[in-house]
């Protein structure tokens, strides 16, 4: 609990995922705090309700990959700039930033060298490439909110606070999630077989992954006539994309795009041909089978061939530690080898993958968000103490 008349509390996110992450940590904050909360910083539409007012665009911020950056470079530095004055001029209680790290974490050191308290919420995948990041971390963060287990061991080993908060899509999530349910509520009217393709949410994404994804199907709708497809958009503008591509790389496929509504077409549907991210994590706790496949730019991938050390780059393996669902990258990810994973889960009862998701899901499901509210707020309370002293 806080003992101020007033706190104000920067907040900083980069895409989608953190919007989420950020209103669920805003809701929280302000049920904890005994005094009124206000919100300044960067966020998008759910951050909104809660009541921040955007100082840019979030979508600004969602880059992802180093051609994509270095293209937007000017931009992203100027906002950066703006961004690190206006927060200075508002004082905040605390500076939280929302995954993005590239950007947030030199927000966080600015604002930590003028004496503001800084958490970051989401750890980079300072575990798996770069770890030498950890100094530069350091000196930007004073607490790190971590949504994976191994990730607080990590840094209780570099000596820089964290807390294991969980994962807020583990308690929004329900344990079971029967298909059946899911197609009543998007007012389905199928027994047939269905995959959902997620090509991605930014143009880049299916810019790379929405012509192979098309293939894929339109080759597994050959050989399984029955065999439905649904793609969820998170826009207008990026379903308009794909329907477009959908027109001119596969007219005869049998697909429904659709604007919003993720998690439920996920649930609908019976498996998931999904690029790598949040939603592959999203799949896990729906309890789909899935096959994960990303492509980067050539020169993304050649930087990140040579810097990424961890064994997968999918949550749902990161997580178990081992292979659980198929991933495939840049020159592994074709139609061939995607149709072919694709086939092996049509023909599997997925029985040991589903107990798998969920002891995982188990795992992540503990009040993420009100964990990550007390960690915050105990932290502006003990910078309060300290500075009295």
């Amino acid at each position: 609990m806080t003992s101020n008349k007033s706190l104000t509390i920067a907040i900083v996110a980069g895409e989608h995922s953190g919007d989420l992450l950020g209103a669920g940590l805003m809701r929280a904050i302000k049920s904890q705090s005994s005094v009124p909360v206000r919100f300044v910083g960067v966020g998008g539409p759910l951050m909104a309700e809660q009541g921040l007012a955007s100082f840019f665009p979030m979508d600004d911020l969602a880059v992802m990959g180093i051609a994509e950056v270095l293209a937007h470079l000017p931009k992203l530095l100027r906002h950066r700039k703006n961004l690190v004055n206006y927060l200075v001029e508002q004082k905040p209680d605390v500076m939280i930033g929302i995954d993005a790290p590239d950007f947030n974490l030199t927000v966080e050191r600015r604002l930590k060298q003028k004496g503001i308290a800084t958490v970051h919420y989401v750890s980079p995948s300072v575990w798996a490439w770069r770890k030498g990041r950890i100094k530069g971390i350091k000196k930007s963060v004073d607490h790190m909110l971590c949504l994976l287990p191994f990730e607080k061991q990590f840094y209780d080993q570099h000596q820089l606070p964290a807390t294991f908060v969980g994962h807020p899509l583990a308690d929004q999530i329900p344990m079971q999630w029967p298909c059946k349910s899911a197609r009543e509520e998007l007012n389905i009217q199928l027994e047939s077989p269905m995959l959902a393709l997620l090509p991605g949410s930014r143009t880049g994404e299916i810019e790379r992954m929405g012509p192979l994804f098309l293939t894929v199907a339109a080759r597994l709708h050959q050989q399984h006539a029955n065999l439905q497809f649904i793609a969820p958009m998170i826009s207008d503008a990026r379903a308009e994309q794909f329907r477009e591509m959908h027109q001119q790389l596969a007219a005869d496929l049998p697909l429904t795009i659709t604007v919003g509504n993720s998690r439920e077409t996920m649930a609908a549907a019976d498996y998931l041909l999904l690029t790598s991210g949040t939603v592959a994590l999203e799949a896990m706790l729906i309890k789909r089978p899935m096959v994960v496949a990303y492509r980067f730019s050539a020169v993304t991938y050649w930087l990140i061939k040579r810097l990424f050390h961890a064994p997968f780059f999918s949550l749902p393996n990161l997580l178990a530690g081992k292979k659980l669902v198929p991933e495939l990258a840049q020159d592994e990810a074709t139609e061939e080898a995607l149709t072919e994973q694709l086939q092996a889960l049509m023909q599997s009862s997925n029985e040991s993958l589903i107990s798998t998701f969920t002891d995982l899901h188990r795992q992540l499901k503990v009040n993420a968000s009100d964990i990550a509210a007390d960690a915050t707020l105990s932290l502006i309370n003990s910078k309060k103490s300290n500075q009295k002293a």
